[in-house]
Formats: C-alpha cells, structure tokens, sequence
C-alpha cells in the first residue's frame, strides 16, 4: 500500500488547487485534512491508511512536503 500513498501523493501534487485547498485544511483541522486524503485515496482506487500518508510525506526531502510536516504536525 505504500506505493498507493506514493501514487496518490503525485495526484494531489498535480492539482494546485487541491494541494492549497488540502494544505489550508491541514493548517485548520490536521485530522480532518487526514480524513480527506484517506478519503480521496479511496475514490481514486489508491486507499491509504493515516500511517502510511504520515511515511511517505516524511520520507520526501522536498522542502513543500516538510512544510506540509511543520504546519500540519498534529494531525499529519
């Protein structure tokens, strides 16, 4: 399933609008910004579980991830 985390983490970059709109959610309701991506994860056919979202974005040295890290430790 990593491979899914890593395969929906490209889709969700791909789309500006959806990594802002994720982002600010992040910053407001970390567990509910989690609860959307399992969730698109999911409609897209790529299901992830929370832990494995948390290890992928925390195995990216892309200084955009980190900061997904930093501003969303709570619940990413």
């Amino acid at each position: 399933m990593s491979s899914n985390a890593s395969t929906l983490y490209a889709q969700i970059s791909s789309n500006p609008e959806q990594t802002q709109a994720l982002f600010r959610q992040a910053l407001q309701d970390p567990n509910g910004a989690m609860e959307s991506i399992c969730g698109l994860g999911q409609q897209l056919g790529l299901p992830v579980t929370p832990q494995e979202v948390r290890e992928h974005l925390a195995s990216l040295e892309d200084e955009d991830s980190q900061r997904w890290l930093v501003k969303a430790r709570g619940g990413l």
